[in-house]
């Protein structure tokens, strides 16, 4: 796929289970910081897996000039357990970037957030905005959307069993005529009720007037929905 968030992970985690229980070292994979694809072996929904993942978004002075330190830096990330999945740019600025990682253990990736290090890894690097750093578990995954674009909708909910009901209820192929494809849902770490979803977008014209339409905010509504959703669109970075 092409860097599609998270869904390179959930492939490369399984096939790296995989080889592990038949006692075979792993193929070699791409290094998707690189921008190479991974050749790795279709694997069947029904095979997903919960997964962890770290998620960063901040802004940046110069997308060029911070991706060549990013790429530098990928050594500290993986002696940290955190595994590249994704980047996209944000539609509305490009310099506004969000980069998801797997994450093997989320307390050595806090630890590795909250270190200082990376605190002036970042300023070297262009970074000019307070990081936002979210934990998120990973509960469903669609392993086979390819969209270059999408869209990430965060927000709160009184229920998550009772909202997960309505959005259920919805359905992936309603959603579908609306240009919009299931890709992820999780829900926050440190906050189970704090709700993470991402579609992709086959029809930007259609996502987005279903996006700012009333019915889907009284959908919301009726899932117990509370405050303003986080609603971003991104475009893959190459």
């Amino acid at each position: 796929m092409k860097k599609k968030l998270f869904v390179i992970a959930v492939l490369t985690i399984m096939v790296m289970a995989a080889c592990t229980n038949s006692g075979k070292k792993p193929a070699s994979i791409a290094n998707s910081e690189d921008n190479k694809m991974a050749s790795v072996p279709a694997v069947k929904a029904a095979d997903f897996k919960p997964f962890d993942v770290m998620e960063i978004n901040h802004t940046v002075k110069d997308y060029a000039s911070w991706k060549k330190g990013f790429d530098l830096d990928s050594v500290a990330r993986k002696a940290n357990g955190l595994g590249f999945i994704a980047m996209g740019k944000s539609l509305d600025n490009p310099n506004n970037i969000s980069i998801a990682f797997s994450a093997a253990d989320v307390q050595k990736a806090k630890a590795f957030a909250a270190d200082p290090r990376l605190k002036d890894v970042m300023e070297k690097n262009g970074v000019t905005s307070k990081p936002d750093i979210t934990y998120w578990h990973v509960i469903k995954a669609n392993l086979d959307s390819k969209e270059k674009n999408w869209v990430l909708i965060t927000h709160k909910v009184k229920d998550f069993d009772a909202w997960q009901k309505v959005y259920d209820g919805e359905g992936t192929a309603t959603r579908a005529t609306y240009g919009l494809v299931d890709v992820v849902l999780a829900r926050g770490i440190d906050d189970p009720n704090l709700v993470h979803i991402v579609f992709d977008i086959n029809d930007m014209a259609k996502a987005k007037n279903r996006i700012n339409d009333p019915a889907l905010k009284k959908l919301m509504m009726d899932g117990g929905v509370e405050g303003e959703p986080k609603i971003e669109f991104y475009t893959m970075a190459e």
